[in-house]
């Protein structure tokens, strides 16, 4: 039941900073600090309403998930590959995080690996099957003048 928790914590952090971002037009950085904020005070105030490890893991996950939710609507253009890279930053987040014990930096790495994943789904299932067809989109995508 906690995994299922977290994993439902990691989709709402991406898709929520996403939402306040781009929709509601506060910038993403403001959109993760405000959402990770009150999250975290949440949590403080109220420590005894979930048990002990969800009380401790569920403002971690929701801060790193809210990383992937500061993506740009120009790379992420639907809501369900945000589900995705939440649901992707959650396994990582439940299964790797005491690799990254003493190291700064670990919710922000796990948060790039889930959504460069999720962003190189639709270059491996693409029907021509080239890794190029991948880089020529993200060098036209970088490169692209506005």
């Amino acid at each position: 039941m906690n995994t299922l928790i977290i994993i439902i914590t990691g989709i709402l952090g991406a898709t929520l900073t996403f939402y306040v971002n781009e929709h509601l037009k506060q910038g993403a950085v403001r959109a993760s600090a405000l959402l990770s904020l009150t999250v975290g005070l949440f949590f403080f105030w109220f420590p005894d309403i979930l048990n002990n490890y969800l009380t401790q893991n569920i403002p971690p996950a929701f801060i790193g998930a809210s990383f992937i939710g500061m993506v740009s609507s120009k790379a992420i253009t639907h809501y369900s590959w945000l589900i995705i890279a939440g649901i992707l930053f959650s396994i990582i987040y439940l299964n790797a995080s005491h690799f990254f014990n003493g190291y700064g930096g670990a919710l922000g790495t796990s948060a790039a690996i889930a959504l460069l994943a999720t962003l190189g789904i639709p270059v491996t299932l693409s029907k021509r099957k080239k890794i190029t067809n991948g880089i020529l989109i993200f060098r036209k995508w970088i490169f692209k003048k506005k």
